[in-house]
């Protein structure tokens, strides 16, 4: 039997300390601790991937709670099962005593734990459907007082329409435009092209 860890933080902007010390004190060795950067929304994660293809029958796995192996209610059903059936390991879900397949092998010990695991499952997964509506309604109101999202737009010289005159008339280099227009990228550079020929067309 060995034992393994599983960590999973949101994005590389969320501090791990707690999972990693939590699986510390169960004397898992570091390089049997895997981590995740990234959403809970699927298990397509590579170092998800790479512990499953070690795990064998009797081994065991840990997880500090059970929104740390994921946030979709069906997609955790199926990865506990795969793991607890067609593996063959036990699950240890730290904050939730109950989910600790290696108690209770009776019926009614495997009822009670797949019991809380659906409860637990479903309430991850409507805590992450109310966070996305929650952004969503705050984004919508936010656009509904004029707040403007993503960078700013870059301005353009006054004399951007001239400049694009003498550029097409290959008077300028395309590089000597952008020097001119304060880092001007090429992209907004031939977006706004576009606007300026449209503007002529009028």
């Amino acid at each position: 039997m060995t034992a393994y860890g599983y960590v999973r933080v949101s994005s590389t902007d969320q501090n791990e300390d707690r999972q990693m010390l939590a699986l510390g004190e169960k004397s898992i060795p570091r390089e049997n601790i895997y981590m995740d950067k990234q959403s809970g929304k699927d298990f397509h994660r590579p170092r998800y991937r790479a512990l499953t293809r070690r795990l064998r029958r009797g081994d065991v796995l840990y997880v500090l709670s059970i929104d740390r192996l994921g946030r979709n209610y069906e997609e955790i059903q199926q990865q506990w099962r795969y793991l607890t059936k067609e593996i063959g390991i036990d699950i240890v879900v730290l904050d939730m005593p109950l989910l600790d397949t290696r108690q209770g092998k009776d019926l009614m010990g495997t009822f009670i734990a797949d019991l809380v695991l659906q409860i637990l499952s479903f309430v991850a997964q409507s805590e992450r459907e109310n966070i996305k509506k929650r952004q969503a309604e705050g984004i919508a109101a936010a656009k509904a007082r004029g707040v403007r999202f993503g960078r700013p737009e870059r301005q353009i010289p006054d004399n951007f329409p001239q400049l694009v005159r003498e550029w097409e008339r290959k008077h300028i280099t395309l590089s000597q435009l952008l020097s001119q227009c304060e880092g001007l990228s090429e992209a907004t550079f031939y977006r706004r092209l576009l606007e300026v020929r449209a503007e002529r067309e009028r």
